[in-house]
């Protein structure tokens, strides 16, 4: 295998490596932008529509935030895939580099060894002219002047044989200089070849790893644009907890105003367990006002509609009237209460009346925290549901 095609190799090798990189970015792109759509074809679709305050918007909110959060987690992932082709690359460039800064300075020393051959050869051509040129003044002479003005036949063998070895000496000489010269040009000829592709490979890395670069600055773009859109849903639920806060501040206190985990008889595996954790037996989430009542009103031996898919606490009233359950603005002991106020409303059990006109009412998570509380309040705008 010539040197040009070790060099090809690498070339193909780094090329075939960056190919499986790319495509492994374009699945996991793929993966990301299949994982967006889901989510927002679940946000899109019809889904459980559950009655309890500030539900759907809180809910969904939450469910956007979950989803949107899930991308991010996908970015991130994909941003360090990105990171770590980068890196990789990275590593080959100064691999690259390094052999190429080695190649450079061996380019460098045998142009200077090519230099060096050539001035001594020239200084040899030199002596072997001045050797011609005084074999060429002797040979004036003719042979029989030679001989005559020899002292004996033995000091013209002598000259003669040391002007020749000069001579062969001299040619030698330049023969493996000049053989040396033409070694070094082909050794620098392939060496250059060699710069030439490493300088190739240098440039193409350099491409690559800008490629990844941009990616990844798109990636963390996106990062940023979908956790702004966490933060602003984060303050919109935060406004709808304050706004519902507020609707049922008159229903917060009493004897148990600061609220207990369980109480009201409410059954353990849904009140020990974080608040909308599970669907309860009417379709509602757990440790909210429509399902504490919702039990209540089957714990007492009536029928509780299943309206679990039929809205919010406010639409309960609207949701008894059409099912032909009684509902007014008198209280008794055992009715449902239900609030209008705020976009949601609030539901609450009647323990007792009293003879002032005011109700003893017990609910859950009228401070949005999951949890028990009882109060004594007037009925203003309440009105009941009068379960059969």
């Amino acid at each position: 295998m010539t040197l040009r095609d070790i060099i090809e190799a690498r070339i193909n090798k780094t090329k075939i490596m960056l190919k499986q990189k790319v495509l492994k970015t374009v699945l996991i792109r793929a993966r990301t932008a299949i994982l967006i759509v889901a989510a927002f074809g679940v946000l899109g679709g019809a889904s459980l529509v559950h009655a309890d305050q500030f539900d759907e918007q809180i809910k969904a909110l939450q469910s956007q935030n979950n989803a949107t959060q899930g991308v991010v987690n996908g970015l991130a992932a994909q941003a360090g895939s990105y990171q770590g082709v980068i890196n990789q690359l990275q590593a080959q460039i100064n691999a690259v580099q390094a052999a190429l800064a080695a190649n450079e300075a061996q380019q460098a020393s045998l142009q200077q060894q090519i230099t060096e051959a050539q001035n001594k050869l020239d200084q040899e051509k030199a002596y072997l002219s001045n050797d011609i040129k005084t074999m060429y003044i002797d040979g004036q002479l003719s042979t029989i002047e030679e001989l005559a003005t020899s002292k004996n036949l033995s000091d013209y063998v002598d000259r003669e044989e040391y002007r020749t070895s000069v001579q062969n000496k001299i040619d030698s000489t330049i023969k493996e200089i000049a053989a040396l010269q033409a070694q070094l040009k082909q050794k620098k000829a392939e060496l250059d070849v060699l710069v030439n592709a490493e300088q190739q490979q240098q440039d193409q890395l350099a491409s690559d790893r800008g490629q990844q670069q941009q990616l990844l600055s798109f990636n963390e773009g996106q990062q940023a644009a979908y956790n702004q859109q966490i933060s602003a849903n984060s303050g919109r639920i935060a406004e709808l907890r304050r706004q519902q806060i507020a609707a049922n501040s008159r229903f917060i206190g009493g004897s148990a105003g600061s609220g207990v985990a369980c109480g009201g008889g409410y059954p353990a595996r849904w009140c020990e367990i974080p608040q909308d954790s599970v669907i309860d037996s009417w379709g509602m989430y757990n440790r909210e006002c429509v399902s504490y009542t919702a039990f209540r009103v089957a714990a007492s031996g009536r029928t509780m509609p299943y309206w679990g898919g039929y809205g919010n606490a406010n639409q309960w009233d609207d949701n008894a009237r059409a099912d032909g359950i009684p509902v007014d603005g008198n209280p008794q002991a055992g009715d449902v209460a239900i609030s209008n106020a705020g976009a949601y409303g609030h539901a609450m059990y009647v323990e007792s009346v009293n003879g002032n006109g005011s109700i003893n009412i017990s609910q859950y998570n009228a401070a949005l925290n999951g949890r028990y509380s009882t109060n004594t309040i007037s009925v203003g705008s309440l009105v009941f549901i009068h379960f059969p």
